[in-house]
């Protein structure tokens, strides 16, 4: 049903020249390295994986954690290109709140990152500020030089692209035994069989994109309906 409704609001965004992506930039610890070409052919990849170059050492990663009855976790990063500066709402709709809290509503979501997310944490002003260029720097007036803030000041959308980083948990359904109590309290050891995902990427990478692309539908329609 998600994914449903994130084909509407995708179709709808892209009447207004917007575009939600997301693709698989870590899996167990391991990062992709990648160019903005790479992204192109990302949707197509397994995985959804930002680069071609790393999907083959996915694959060994994967193939092991199952040999040993394990499962691993990972990193998506969701981006809206061409959002219009001036969507959201300053206090109790930012928009990164509201997209925060639709990303964290999907299974396996345990963080989500806005631009430099925990980075900013370590940085200075000096730097993590985004600085506007002026006419005639290659780029529209106003428009920063850099994205530290994820394409959002404020609560409100900046004109740069929303940049979004979620962070999934580790599938809990094992082949590994575990140790846990029974309903009366008493210690018990369990062990799940059947097929179960190793990793929950790239099945969640859609749910993630249809839930940004409601997020900013939503943002976009009510900004029109407030002008």
């Amino acid at each position: 049903s998600r994914v449903a409704g994130g084909a509407v609001a995708q179709a709808l965004l892209a009447v207004h020249g917007i575009r939600v992506r997301a693709f698989a930039t870590e899996i167990g610890g391991l990062a992709a390295e990648w160019t903005e070409d790479d992204l192109d052919g990302a949707e197509d990849r397994p995985y959804g994986a930002a680069s071609a170059a790393v999907v083959p050492f996915w694959d060994e990663l994967v193939s092991a954690t199952r040999a040993q009855g394990d499962t691993l976790g990972g990193v998506v990063t969701v981006e809206a290109l061409g959002v219009p500066a001036g969507l959201g709402e300053p206090v109790f709709h930012k928009l990164d709140a509201v997209l925060a809290q639709a990303l964290m509503s999907v299974g396996a979501v345990k963080g989500v990152e806005i631009g430099d997310g925990f980075a900013a944490a370590r940085s200075r002003g000096s730097f993590n500020n985004d600085a506007y260029r002026p006419a005639g720097a290659g780029s529209t007036p106003g428009n920063p030089a850099t994205n530290h803030c994820g394409g959002i000041l404020g609560g409100i959308s900046t004109g740069q692209p929303l940049v979004m980083t979620v962070a999934i948990k580790p599938i809990p359904s094992i082949a590994k035994e575990q140790q846990s109590v029974n309903a009366e309290g008493s210690p018990v050891s369990l062990r799940v069989g059947g097929r179960h995902d190793i990793c929950a990427i790239p099945r969640v990478n859609p749910v993630l994109e249809a839930m940004a692309a409601l997020t900013v539908a939503d943002a976009l329609l009510l900004q029109r309906r407030m002008g």
